[in-house]
């Protein structure tokens, strides 16, 4: 009888009056029944109550367990939703503040240009890199000229 007691405890802490309350029901009349079974000196049916009390007992625990579970589930799922809708508002928010042409500065005495519709500005032409001076391709200097312009300069083998 106290096992059967204590599972319908549970039973209830659990959650079972909103989530299962038919099979709470049925574990609350088997237990007074049991009780009943007991007054009378019916003591193998009492116990008989008592173990199918604690059975329903058990199984409406386990039911409001899930339905606890299910309802934590929806409520997640609820939030990744308003979470979700919230990431595209603000990636529409983003791709609409994108999508608007940049400003361009005006040159001092020039005309404004034409906006164009997202269009970029017509670049400037491009200028080629001038080549390097004559001196920096020129050949080396020859060998009368080279005790001139290696003075000081000790080649790696210690040798001039």
């Amino acid at each position: 009888m106290n096992q059967a007691q204590v599972q319908l405890q549970a039973a209830r802490d659990a959650g079972a009056p909103d989530y299962d309350p038919v099979d709470l029901g049925f574990a609350q009349d088997k237990f007074q029944q049991a009780q009943a079974a007991m007054a009378d000196r019916k003591y193998a049916l009492a116990a008989d109550l008592a173990a199918e009390s604690r059975a329903d007992a058990d199984l409406a625990r386990t039911k409001a367990n899930l339905g606890a579970a299910r309802a934590k589930i929806q409520d997640k799922m609820n939030t990744n939703a308003e979470l979700r809708e919230q990431g595209a508002q603000a990636a529409a928010a983003a791709a609409a503040e994108f999508a608007k042409p940049l400003p361009v500065p005006a040159a001092a005495g020039s005309a404004p240009a034409p906006a164009a519709s997202g269009a970029m500005p017509p670049a400037s032409p491009m200028e080629d890199m001038p080549a390097p001076s004559a001196s920096a391709l020129a050949p080396p200097p020859s060998s009368s000229q080279d005790s001139n312009a290696t003075q000081g300069f000790q080649p790696a083998g210690g040798q001039q």
